[in-house]
């Protein structure tokens, strides 16, 4: 009777262990990306000298952006557009408050390079390596030149490296330039 007892009880607990158990099934994890840092614009001398040859030569017309006339602020956001497929704001004031400041010994090709070329005037270029830029001049429309000219080079203001920026940047842009009072230094 003691080997009955012990084999309906061993009997017991295997088919206890048989049985179907609810099944819980873990929902999958959430992923959360990781913060993507800012890329920097991908610049080489060879893509802006390929922007210089098809826009050599256009005059330079306040407010222009087009074959027509462009400005100086106008070539770099169009430019900026082009080679690294991201807009900037169109005019200089908005412009240079962008970006990281870099002294004129460490500047690398994509730069902003500033100029004030007068009380309230200022310009700006991209720094194309070996000292030299592509801007739209007032005086010989688009074109090269060195920031060791006797013009360009007393006037040289300070430099920005910029960083490609997301949606979220230009919209936050968009009200900080609205109201950026201009500072003259």
């Amino acid at each position: 009777m003691a080997k009955r007892l012990l084999f309906s009880c061993l009997v017991v607990l295997l088919s206890a262990c048989a049985s179907n158990p609810k099944v819980v099934v873990a929902s999958k994890p959430v992923v959360i990306p990781p913060m993507l840092k800012p890329v920097a614009p991908i610049w080489s001398e060879s893509n802006l000298l390929s922007f210089h040859d098809q826009w050599k030569g256009t005059p330079y017309r306040l407010g222009g952006l087009n074959r027509n006339g462009i400005d100086c602020s106008g070539f770099v956001y169009l430019a900026y557009l082009d080679i690294v497929g991201d807009k900037l704001p169109r005019t200089v004031n908005a412009q240079r408050i962008l970006g990281k400041e870099v002294p004129r010994n460490q500047l690398i090709i994509g730069d902003l390079v500033f100029f004030k070329t007068g009380r309230t005037a200022r310009h700006v270029g991209i720094y194309m390596g070996q000292d030299r830029f592509l801007h739209a001049s007032t005086k010989k429309g688009v074109k090269i030149s060195s920031l060791n000219n006797i013009y360009w080079k007393p006037r040289f203001w300070f430099a920005k490296r910029l960083n490609r920026p997301t949606q979220q940047q230009n919209i936050s842009l968009a009200s900080r330039v609205l109201y950026t009072p201009q500072q003259d230094d």
